[in-house]
């Protein structure tokens, strides 16, 4: 199943998403994000494709809230084998501006939790992909790539601080407790970043299930860690705006979650 996802994602990125690249115009949803016809045009296809591969529920970004709601509660409750989460582009906002860094992201999850990922950034040709319980990888090479940071004030972060509250992302902008801080709009890839060791820590104030579906499982099949701002279980709480502390390396997770939840 997950060699006929990789083939899917490479196909509709090439056929739906690549020739629209910085040729589509900016549409806006109701609550001010952007979308496009290009992610119009790569979700159609790849929900109909997916369920191809295997019959579930299928949630897709560009789809209403109610229908999203309605194709995760069958996901959960039994209604169906399982659920397909798909973001046609991650980081829709960068695709527009011909920014290099968007991706697609798809995810099956069985009861609210993710079992396999795959993430596809199709300008740099970067696939990451992982299956429960079997590992995660980058174009066939094993994650993590790179172990780098051990302590806070030798890390790099990838923080979005536009989702936190005002407490803590002026703690975080005005004594931060990292090296170097960066933000590049595309959650699905900054969870894969971290995975291969690119940045050492992550914060992210509320995401949404195609957000953190397949990019979580990537994370954590490369021995990352996670959890909320108010649970250790990450998979506790709103599935709807879940919070993300995280870092590859054990000893500065720690160290990185006990530092947020003092300062949030």
């Amino acid at each position: 199943m997950l060699n006929d996802i990789i083939a899917i994602v490479r196909e509709v990125a090439q056929q739906e998403v690549m020739p629209r690249y910085m040729r589509v115009a900016r549409q806006v949803k109701a609550d001010g994000s952007s979308f496009t016809e290009a992610d119009i045009a790569a979700q159609k296809v790849l929900l109909q494709a997916l369920q191809t591969i295997r019959p579930g529920a299928v949630m897709g970004e560009e789809m209403s809230q109610e229908a999203q709601e309605v194709q995760w509660l069958k996901g959960i409750n039994g209604e169906a084998e399982g659920l397909w989460s798909v973001d046609p582009i991650d980081g829709t906002s960068n695709f527009l501006n011909g920014l290099p860094y968007f991706a697609i992201s798809v995810a099956w999850m069985v009861q609210g939790k993710s079992e396999l990922g795959v993430v596809y950034n199709p300008v740099t040709d970067e696939m990451y992909y992982a299956e429960k319980g079997c590992g995660a990888f980058l174009n066939n090479k094993p994650l993590p790539i790179k172990r780098n940071a051990s302590i806070l004030s030798s890390a790099i972060a990838n923080v979005d601080l536009k989702r936190l509250h005002k407490k803590l992302a002026t703690e975080v902008a005005a004594n931060p407790p990292y090296a170097s801080q960066r933000n590049y709009g595309a959650c699905a890839l900054e969870w894969c970043y971290t995975a291969a060791g690119f940045f050492d820590l992550y914060l992210h104030g509320g995401q949404k299930p195609w957000d953190y579906a397949a990019g979580s499982l990537i994370l954590e099949e490369a021995g990352g860690h996670m959890s909320g701002f108010e649970y250790d279980d990450y998979w506790a709480g709103s599935p709807w705006r879940r919070s993300v502390i995280a870092a590859l390396d054990a000893a500065l997770f720690e160290q990185w979650r006990d530092w947020v939840r003092e300062h949030k």
